[in-house]
């Protein structure tokens, strides 16, 4: 879009201001959410939020930064710093609609990308709510429609001349009502460098997109091809973001809050249960009871505040996480469904950008991590002595312990070594602040074994809830090597997770032969060979016995494998025993 159409849309915008501050109902897609106005020069921001490119301006600055911005010849290196060297500043600034922290180009707001699809959401907004338009070059009759190319309403004498004039006759015209009815303009977009120019080529070295005279001058050396050829390449990257990894996302994100929004009404619910039993007890008993009732009403007042702004707490990180990600997708979607090829490509970068770093650095909780607290540790126990109030013995009191991750505790060997092929166990115990064991279950425990070296080789465990505040835990490794375990509850690791578990190899027990030497076990010939799978290693040298030319070392012998001994059984054993059966234990 030209500078002189974006220059109309806000002067269309500043006229309807007026028209805004009443109860009259307009697109939101066309006001900015800072001035409350129609926009004017619409830009987008690299969180994919749009806002007019005066409101970003005004922006308080987070941070400043700056660094050396080093002009490098083309081609080479260069030793020594030039005069060319300058010092870039960066202004940090914080969205007003997300409140991420956002980075201006050196040129300011003028360097953002323009968000065309606001533009035309600003004039087809205009022409349903403004009434009758008029002739921007006669000023007299009424517009009925509208130059594609020059950005100019025009009435039914301008139009024929618009026609007739050599220089404008190949200029696209469409009715001021077809635009009315369409609900969305798809109109070119023209160079900001070359006024009547349109947007049809893409220079790839650039990543831009350009007119014909931007390609036959300032990108002559590039190669530019046609919008169309690309935008395939380009919309389905897009595309496959918001399909592949930030639609499920979204799916996930919009149930954990669900989940956080379904305990905090429990909970609520929970309170309100155990206020009604508190009452009810109370009720059988004088000024003393009632005093204590009271107090106890307090405790559980105090809970409540304090649990609920937990829940308030990790709602509004879902909540964040969903807006961001939300927000995003929306624009992708409408900017691939409502965008023309060079109004995708003119925002292509930031889109991509800003997609990118939420699939890759965004928050992605699982909803079987989500395990948000509902109140279930709170309950009355009215028999449980509470001590006297106005000397009166009273009872009842508000159990409220809930597990402490820290003070979790982790028993059995099985957590440190394990065999490859056996099962290993190991017991996972809750504890409270003060220590001391739960006596009670169902809490949620995530028990996560992952070899360290092959990710994908994961181990299948199994918890088993022993309902007095303990937990056991089996699993059956099938490779030997390090493993990482993860031990959580209500999704925060215990003390030393993730732990190292270490899988030695399977030994099993085989059945060899002991020889001294092939040359005693048969009896004195040194053409004798072991009769085992394995070799005998070494030279002619003697066992101890005085053989004259001993042939080998004393060996056990067992599945081709040979370990060679320190000496030779007495003669008298080798009479009695060679050749003799064992067991032995070996490592495959």
């Amino acid at each position: 879009m030209s500078q002189s159409e974006q220059k109309e849309t806000s002067e269309q915008g500043a006229q309807s201001s007026g028209r805004e501050q009443s109860d009259v109902l307009v697109n939101p897609r066309a006001v900015c959410k800072v001035c409350k106005r129609l926009y004017r020069d619409p830009k987008i921001l690299p969180c994919l939020h749009t806002f007019c490119s005066d409101c970003i301006a005004q922006l308080e600055p987070f941070s400043v930064s700056s660094r050396i911005q080093r002009d490098v010849p083309e081609g080479g290196k260069r030793d020594k710093p030039l005069e060319a060297d300058r010092p870039a500043v960066t202004i940090t600034v914080l969205c007003p609609d997300c409140d991420s922290e956002v980075d201006l180009p050196p040129s300011g707001p003028v360097g953002l990308s323009t968000d065309h699809l606001a533009l035309d959401e600003v004039f087809v907004e205009t022409l349903e709510t403004d009434g009758p338009l008029g002739c921007d070059l006669c000023g007299e009759g009424g517009a009925e429609s509208r130059c594609e190319v020059c950005s100019v309403n025009l009435c039914e004498f301008c139009c024929q001349a618009h026609r007739r004039q050599k220089r404008t006759a190949s200029h696209s015209i469409q009715a001021l009502e077809e635009l009315k009815a369409c609900g969305h303009l798809v109109r070119p977009v023209l160079c900001t460098l070359h006024p009547g120019q349109e947007l049809r080529l893409f220079c790839q070295p650039c990543d831009l997109p350009v007119c014909l005279e931007c390609a036959a001058t300032l990108h002559r050396d590039h190669r530019c091809c046609p919008t169309r050829d690309v935008i395939d390449r380009h919309g389905d990257r897009i595309r496959e973001l918001v399909n592949v990894h930030l639609r499920p996302r979204l799916e996930r994100l919009e149930e954990s809050l669900q989940k956080v929004e379904a305990s905090q009404e429990t909970l609520q619910a929970r309170v309100e249960a155990t206020a009604s039993e508190v009452r009810a007890f109370a009720r059988g008993y004088a000024s003393a009871v009632e005093a204590h009732c009271l107090s106890l009403l307090r405790r559980l007042e105090e809970l409540r505040v304090q649990r609920r702004n937990h829940l308030h707490l990790q709602g509004v990180q879902l909540q964040q996480a969903l807006l961001d990600i939300r927000g995003s997708v929306e624009f992708a979607e409408r900017l691939l469904s409502c965008g023309s090829d060079a109004e995708i490509l003119s925002a292509k970068g930031v889109t991509l950008r800003r997609l990118t770093s939420l699939a890759e650095r965004g928050y992605d909780p699982h909803p079987a991590t989500v395990a948000p607290d509902d109140g279930s540790s709170i309950s009355f126990m009215p028999r449980e002595p509470a001590g006297e109030v106005e000397g009166y013995p009273v009872v009842g009191v508000i159990n409220s312990k809930t597990v402490d991750v820290s003070r979790c505790t982790i028993e059995g060997e099985g957590l440190q070594e394990g065999t490859e092929g056996q099962l290993g166990h190991f017991t996972l115990v809750c504890r409270d602040s003060a220590g001391e064991q739960l006596a009670r279950g169902g809490e949620h425990v995530l028990v996560s074994v992952v070899h360290t070296e092959k990710k994908n080789c994961k181990v299948e465990t199994t918890v088993t809830d022993n309902s007095d505040g303990s937990y056991s835990v089996s699993y059956t490794p099938q490779q030997p090597g390090a493993y990482s375990v993860w031990v959580c509850v209500k999704a925060q690791h215990v003390k030393g997770s993730p732990f190292v578990l270490n899988v030695k190899r399977k030994f099993r027990r085989h059945r060899g032969t002991f020889h001294c030497c092939s040359f005693c076990s048969s009896g004195g010939a040194k053409e004798a060979r072991c009769g085992c799978p394995g070799t005998m290693p070494g030279g002619f040298k003697g066992c101890g016995h005085g053989h004259k030319g001993h042939p080998g070392k004393p060996h056990w012998s067992c599945c081709g494998s040979t370990t060679e001994q320190s000496e030779c059984l007495p003669q008298s054993v080798l009479a009695a025993v060679s050749p003799r059966s064992h067991l032995r234990t070996v490592e495959l």
